[in-house]
């Protein structure tokens, strides 16, 4: 999964790809590269990061929507907004990556399963702005394990299929370095839930480094690391480079 951030503001490479024709020609290039899905976001999801209105979202991201669903892309709409997700839906994504896992929005679970999209539910306890003070566990991997499943439960009452969901451990929202490599290193504790399992690690702070950038040596050893775990997919900013791992060249 190749991520399109159309932000002035996300953490790696914010304000890069904030205009039409610069997202949709990075789109265009992640799809030369490999990748299998194009994960569209509007809203920075950083530490600290304040969130935009629905209005300014959708003006983000439709339009990018609109033209490379045209090329053939297979599009995840990475938004916590059920309404974005319905006009997403609308312009051509296939995929609802909602790092909420429904939390943030209580029509999201309802209007996917209306929608009969597949959705990818992450592990989540606030928002950008103040997620990191909840940051407090006994056994991370216990209680995200414990949470997403909380959550699968609520979704599937409101009648997505199980077979729809994807479950994404949250690596580095509302949790600490120590947090993050725990649920890493025991991975296939998410995966033995049943559920496909997406790992979003990629140029995270927790990898080091002075800037992003930096941490992509860090980002592709996970990949390599995660190869044998079962799970379903990783959500990094170079695809190239990753598909090169899996690939195993």
């Amino acid at each position: 999964m190749g991520i399109l951030n159309v932000t002035p503001d996300s953490f790696s490479d914010g304000g890069n790809f904030n205009s039409f024709e610069a997202a949709v020609a990075h789109g265009l290039a992640m799809i030369a590269e490999g990748a299998d899905i194009i994960d569209i976001g509007g809203e920075s999801t950083r530490p600290g990061a304040v969130r935009i209105s629905e209005e300014e979202e959708l003006a983000r991201v439709i339009p990018v929507i609109k033209e490379l669903s045209k090329h053939g892309a297979v599009i995840s709409i990475d938004t916590m907004r059920s309404g974005v997700a319905r006009a997403a839906l609308s312009a051509g994504a296939t995929y609802v990556n909602d790092v909420s896992g429904g939390l943030a929005d209580p029509q999201m679970h309802q209007v996917v399963a209306e929608l009969g999209t597949k959705y990818i539910l992450m592990h989540w306890r606030g928002h950008s702005i103040d997620m990191n003070s909840k940051a407090i566990y006994s056994d991370v991997v216990e209680e995200v394990k414990a949470e997403l499943m909380d959550q699968v439960g609520k979704a599937m009452a409101a009648g997505i299929e199980k077979e729809k969901i994807i479950l994404d451990p949250g690596i580095g929202f509302a949790k600490e370095s120590d947090h993050n490599w725990d649920l890493i290193h025991r991975i296939t504790e998410i995966v033995n839930l049943g559920y496909p399992v997406l790992v979003g690690a990629s140029r995270k702070r927790f990898l080091g480094g002075d800037s992003p950038l930096d941490r992509e040596a860090a980002t592709l050893k996970i990949t390599e690391d995660l190869l044998d775990t079962g799970i379903w997919g990783v959500r990094v900013h170079s695809v190239a480079p990753h598909k090169e791992v899996i690939a195993g060249v």
